[in-house]
């Protein structure tokens, strides 16, 4: 794999809405397609940038083709989120499938930049150019490739450059997990696009993944909850949690109404799918303190931002939320409402990522899980709910 174009390549390919998966909704940028993780209409309801950036990483989002083709150039414009006083992250990374199969990694060259001031929060965009990456040494037969996009890069995509015809790849039979979660099964800190929690996990139960995590935005959004209504699905999941408490924006009064009101809403346009409900995996420093969680710039000459809760654990008295706190309400809730909807589970979070992982894999940032993390909550959540006796055994 190469990032330049030493030699032009015979054949291109327009990306079209046919070739991509994983998206709710495409818009037409003056550089080519814009896949969106919310619809338009959902979009429109979103109360501040943070939905905007992370609805526009395409997390899960993939370009699937069938050719003979040995070379395969995925032109594109990328926007990168740069945070002053901390060094640049390496570029996101392009994941290459073959039949399933992992077969090369690439990152894209060119691109926009958005420059985030994180002690003020103002931010400064920089436009670049359209780039390019380039996958040399695929096989030569006919194969399904998967072009699964950075999870952390505002991605437009232009054509695809190969050496053989492009076809779109038939329609996979496989059943559609549609997730939706923080910035942990957005991706936060995973190696790569096919390795953050859900991405992993759809691979091992052999389903097509619709990733809605988005990175600060799992906050019960009655728009987010409509788009899922009206999303095809076989297998859902909601996560429930961590940025309720991070982000301090409910009481225990208002939490069970909102939790029910997002499972009407899903219900009324999946009656009977297999609907599981995961509360948060284990976050120390909100177990049994309450938010707002603040980022913590101490470290920031070294390049290193943590975050710390600000809340007092007296707090808990007047109605704030802690995990442990939402955990029992979950468990309570999906119980109760489990007598009349059977296809209705819970999972609670701690088996994905508890008390005994800690000290071998601490969250680097007390927030976020690292890559490896990420694979061993994959690991798990897939044997949990695709295994035997799992919310969606035999479902996919």
């Amino acid at each position: 794999m190469s990032t330049d174009t030493p030699t032009p390549l015979p054949f291109t390919t327009p990306v079209t809405p046919a070739l991509l998966r994983g998206a709710l909704d495409v818009e037409r940028t003056d550089a080519g397609l814009l896949p969106h993780r919310l619809p338009a209409a959902a979009r429109a309801q979103a109360p501040d940038g943070q939905i905007a950036l992370a609805e526009a990483q395409p997390s899960g989002v993939r370009l699937t083709f069938r050719t003979r083709a040995t070379v395969v150039e995925l032109e594109a414009r990328r926007t990168r989120t740069v945070y002053q006083g901390v060094p640049p992250r390496p570029g996101g990374v392009y994941d290459l499938l073959v039949d399933g199969v992992l077969a090369a990694q690439g990152s894209a060259t060119g691109g926009n930049v958005l420059d985030v001031d994180m002690t003020t929060g103002s931010t400064r965009f920089r436009s670049g150019p359209v780039g390019s990456v380039r996958f040399d040494g695929l096989p030569d037969r006919e194969k399904d490739v998967e072009v699964w996009l950075p999870y952390n890069e505002r991605t437009e995509v232009v054509a695809l450059h190969t050496d053989a015809p492009v076809t779109p790849a038939p329609a996979p039979g496989r059943k559609v997990w549609l997730h939706h979660g923080s910035s942990i099964s957005h991706g936060s800190d995973a190696a790569s696009p096919t390795t953050t929690w859900p991405a992993r996990a759809a691979l091992l139960g052999g389903v097509e993944l619709v990733n809605l995590g988005l990175g600060g935005g799992a906050l019960l959004d009655p728009f987010t909850a409509r788009a899922m209504r009206d999303t095809p699905a076989d297998l859902i999941s909601v996560k429930i949690g961590i940025n309720l408490v991070n982000a301090d924006v409910m009481r225990v009064r208002a939490f069970a109404p909102a939790v029910h009101g997002f499972l009407d809403t899903l219900r009324e346009g999946h009656p009977e799918t297999p609907l599981l409900v995961v509360s948060a995996v284990l976050c120390p420093i909100h177990e049994d303190t309450p938010g707002p969680s603040v980022p913590d710039f101490s470290g920031l000459g070294e390049g290193r931002v943590r975050f710390a809760a600000m809340g007092d654990p007296a707090d808990q008295d007047t109605g704030k939320l802690t995990l442990r706190v939402i955990r029992d309400e979950l468990a309570r809730l999906v119980e109760r409402r489990s007598a009349e909807d059977p296809h209705l589970h819970y999972l609670d979070g701690r088996e994905l990522y508890g008390e005994a992982d800690t000290e071998e894999l601490p969250l680097p940032d007390a927030l976020h899980p690292d890559a490896a993390t990420h694979l061993r909550m994959a690991d798990r959540f897939a044997a949990l709910a695709f295994g035997e006796g799992g919310a969606f055994a035999d479902r996919a």
